[in-house]
This record gives C-alpha cells, structure tokens and sequence, in this order.
C-alpha cells in the first residue's frame, strides 16, 4: 500500500504544480487514498521531495534528478562506481558489482521503490532483482546497463 500510495504521489508532482501538503492531501484522497495529513507529511519526508519554482514563480514539489532517467544522482553515482554487468532471464535480473559493493547498490535499489521491483537479494558482488515480468525485467536491466555505459 505504501509503494502504491509513493508511486501515486510522485505521479500525481509530476502532472500538477503541488505546492503544499494540504494540496496533495486532497489529490490523494480524489484518487482513492484515505490517508491523513500525518502521512502526507512522512511520505514527503521518505520520498525526499524538495520545493523548486515553478515556470509560473510558484514554488512546488519535484523530485531531485540529475537525468532523465528518472533515477537520482545518488542512485546514479553508487552503481556507476559499484555496478559492472547486468542481465536477465526470465523475470530476474542479475547485476555483477565490484567485489563488496553489492550490499549498498542492493539498498539503494530498494530505497528507489521502483515499482516493478518485487524485492532484492544481494551477496558480496551479485544481486539478485525480481521483477514481476519478463518485459519489466529486460526494461529494468536495458535501463541499468545504459546507467553503466553499457
């Protein structure tokens, strides 16, 4: 249900110039989610949005990126440095780490709620993804490989 509700917000910034959380409350709750201003509030807080102006000189919500990808410059860094391969079969992808660094790149992942990440599981230098589709798992591991130049 959280996934689902931080998906929804980071849609809902992304379609409409939402500059308070009163705002966004009330987009929430048009789309179906009962939630209350305290959550409103933890949500913007683990999502990390920030408040930038807007072209209309109006302060709103948005999402740190550092690309188009989508992806924050944080997410971006770890697996530039961390990441060597990545491929899929079937529904899992399979991503290749520099020795000990599997751990921080799986946690960043996680922290990501991607949403066709189903959950993680990271050794020293390989992590497991499961994804819920073979389609989402190749669109997972082509992004992933054009983050590492590859």
């Amino acid at each position: 249900m959280k996934k689902r509700r931080h998906k929804l917000i980071l849609d809902l910034i992304e379609q409409y110039d939402i500059g308070t959380q009163e705002e966004l409350l009330v987009l929430l709750r048009e789309k179906g989610c009962d939630v209350t201003q305290a959550t409103v509030s933890r949500d913007v807080k683990e999502l990390r949005l920030l408040k930038t102006l807007g072209s209309n000189g109006v302060y709103k919500y948005s999402v740190e990126r550092s690309n188009d990808n989508g992806y924050t410059g944080m997410f971006d860094a770890l697996f530039q440095s961390a990441m060597t391969k990545v491929d899929y079969a079937g529904n899992i992808c399979v991503i290749k780490c520099s020795p000990g660094l599997a751990g921080a790149a799986c946690a960043t992942i996680d922290a990501m709620n991607v949403n066709e990440v189903v959950g993680t599981i990271a050794g020293d230098d390989t992590i497991f993804m499961l994804c819920r589709t073979s389609d989402e798992a190749h669109g997972v591991a082509e992004a992933l490989n054009r983050m590492i130049g590859r």
